[in-house]
């Protein structure tokens, strides 16, 4: 898992680019149907084969299905879009004005974010089913999220302050999945 949020921070400018419309089976080349699969997280879109050749499903929707993160809520949206203007697609990249949007208006996907304590309990899994290996431990790892979201919350506060002070500047954007991994590369690498 340390490596796949390494890989993830380091890929974290490559070009991104929405879904296409009509995606195909590599295998019988015929249409892929969007459905839905829900786990404790949410529900999420996979894109499945007629000819049962398999399933696509792009990489937000992974994380989702594998736990490490969770729908926002509406209330979480409502309170992320006073802060912000626009965020950025963990599916395709496309920027999403959250204002008015509930999904990503260019591959549906759902708005979502790294979830600390799934990804505490994921390494901790990780960790012991690997040797002793040199990755943080899970409560660490724990107190390091719980401080970046007191930091979060501290920044989103004084953003706060200097919008209504009139100090604040007109549009912001952020990409709170690529900002979410750095972190956690971050806090895994020591730093």
């Amino acid at each position: 898992m340390v490596e796949l949020f390494t890989l993830l921070h380091q890929h974290r400018t490559d070009e991104r680019r929405p879904l296409q419309r009509q995606l195909a089976c590599p295998r019988c080349v015929r249409p892929l149907a969007p459905s839905f699969d829900v786990v404790r997280g949410g529900r999420y879109m996979v894109y499945r084969c007629a000819q049962q050749h398999g399933r696509f499903s792009a990489f937000s929707s992974f994380m989702v299905e594998k736990g490490f993160v969770r729908h926002l809520t509406r209330a979480e949206v409502d309170d992320l879009a006073r802060c912000v203007d626009a965020i950025y697609c963990t599916g395709c990249g496309a920027p999403v004005d959250i204002r008015k949007d509930h999904a990503c208006p260019h591959c549906r996907a759902a708005f979502s974010l790294i979830d600390p304590e799934a990804v505490k309990k994921a390494l901790e899994g990780y960790r012991v089913a690997a040797a002793p290996a040199a990755a943080p431990s899970a409560p660490d790892l724990a107190d390091a999220l719980v401080m970046l979201e007191r930091d979060r919350n501290r920044a989103q506060r004084e953003q706060q302050r200097k919008r209504f002070s009139g100090e604040a500047e007109d549009s912001i954007t952020g990409d709170l999945f690529a900002a979410g991994v750095a972190a956690v590369v971050g806090m895994l690498m020591g730093k």
